[in-house]
């Protein structure tokens, strides 16, 4: 049997799959990423994919004039809903899921970077999904804009800054505001992003480089455990439903 294969669109080279890689590819999934930033006009086909993966980027998600495969993806996110496939957003990801969904981005009144508790809501302590985290639960963040609650989506996450951090659309679409995809090297590699310097900045005190790093070394161990038992329950689940579509009718 072929393995199946999941589409990714990417925004940025220092963006990428991160700790979810690993644990596709060892589920035997076939991995295709589309990188945006190298042709904003492709428009990449569904057929043959049984799930789609929407990465984070510096971009905003109306932002459409200076990238024009934003309209693209929201779109493709559209089309991967009527077809039935996993979606996973991730921060940007996330955004254009939403709007995919007919909800509201907006610039949140705060950004959010750095390590942030989430609170589950009922719902999310409930979802399969998300059954590894806790009540509360510290995660990574690096957003400045806020997403309205989709109709018909179920509310996961919250947090202090930001309203909606986590939420589902049936039972196979999922949007994260937060980077459980991070690792050390990647943190690293925002941080010192030359583009993001004059942010974090002007954003100082509130947002300190410094604090950030200094509390990766405790934080980010408890973050990758929580990545990887999120990601595969999130994989597990991909992996029942597309069972599910094989089976006979009665």
């Amino acid at each position: 049997m072929a393995r199946p294969k999941i589409l990714v669109f990417q925004h940025v080279p220092f963006e990428p799959l991160g700790t979810l890689d690993p644990l596709l590819k060892n589920a035997g999934f076939r991995i295709r990423y589309v990188n945006f930033a190298r042709d904003p006009k492709q428009v990449p086909s569904l057929d043959g994919y049984s799930a789609l993966i929407v990465l984070g980027g510096p971009m905003n998600a109306d932002q459409v004039a200076d990238f024009p495969n934003l309209s693209t993806e929201v779109r493709l996110l559209q089309a991967a809903l009527e077809r039935g496939m996993s979606v996973l957003g991730i921060c940007l990801g996330a955004q254009l899921l939403a709007r995919a969904l007919g909800a509201r981005v907006r610039p949140n009144h705060a950004p959010e970077i750095g390590w942030h508790d989430v609170d589950l809501t009922g719902a999310g302590e409930g979802d399969p999904v998300l059954s590894a985290f806790s009540a509360r639960q510290q995660v990574f963040q690096w957003h400045e804009d806020a997403i309205e609650l989709p109709d018909r989506a179920v509310h996961l996450a919250s947090s202090e800054l930001c309203e909606v951090q986590a939420f589902r659309f049936g039972d196979r679409a999922y949007g994260f505001q937060f980077h459980l995809e991070v690792n050390h090297t990647l943190i690293d590699r925002w941080l010192d992003r030359t583009a993001y310097q004059p942010m974090l900045d002007e954003l100082l005190p509130t947002v300190d480089p410094e604090k950030i790093r200094q509390q990766i070394n405790g934080s980010i161990e408890p973050l990758m455990n929580l990545s990887d038992r999120t990601f595969s329950s999130w994989i597990d689940g991909f992996e029942l439903g597309r069972k599910r579509r094989h089976l006979p009718s009665r």
